[in-house]
């Protein structure tokens, strides 16, 4: 692919030339000629073509509606990319919980369990949930975010013996991603 800036020959030139080449000019004003492809008149697409083209219209769909909110239009500020495009990336790029910090945690009430989220664009909630071994639910709430990247979730119950803590991670686009700790408690 070539990319041509500021050429007076192809200034201003866009379109195809015959059927070999295609010629278009970029956001930031460079012209870029590429070979146009070629398909198969009776291409079949595989299962996770099908499933990766669904995915993108569902992104595009975000992407249009969303590209108006501060923060996509922040994250694009001094990029070569649109607020459209941070919207569209963010849903192609779900929240990760990266560590569960039980150091605080005694299996008291009023304990802090401290949660490590991350997303490309923003985590817009955090969840935990204590249960014991059979999954009976002890306790579960939001926890509350203390920089963007450590959220904190204060215990309202006692715990004891083998607990599972799950914390949930939410994006902006509505991606929920879960990671589940053990832990015996005395």
């Amino acid at each position: 692919m070539a990319q041509i800036y500021d050429n007076i020959v192809v200034s201003g030139l866009r379109g195809k030339l015959g059927k070999q080449l295609i010629i278009k000019r970029g956001r930031h004003g460079q012209t870029t000629v590429v070979s146009r492809p070629q398909y198969p008149p009776n291409r079949q697409f595989s299962e996770a073509q099908k499933q990766h083209q669904l995915d993108f219209r569902q992104a595009a769909k975000y992407g249009m509606a969303s590209q108006a909110l501060e923060v996509y239009i922040k994250r694009a500020e001094g990029t070569r990319m649109t607020p459209y495009n941070a919207a569209m990336s963010d849903w192609f790029n779900p929240p990760e919980i990266r560590e569960i910090d039980l150091d605080g945690w005694t299996g008291q009430i009023g304990k802090v369990i401290r949660i490590l989220a991350v997303d490309d664009v923003q985590v817009k909630q955090v969840t935990v949930m204590i249960t014991d071994v059979s999954g009976t639910v002890l306790e579960q709430g939001p926890a509350t975010s203390l920089d963007g990247l450590w959220w904190e979730y204060t215990t309202t119950a006692t715990g004891t013996g083998s607990l599972k803590v799950t914390a949930s991670a939410q994006d902006l686009p509505g991606h929920v991603t879960q990671f589940t700790k053990l832990t015996t408690k005395t």
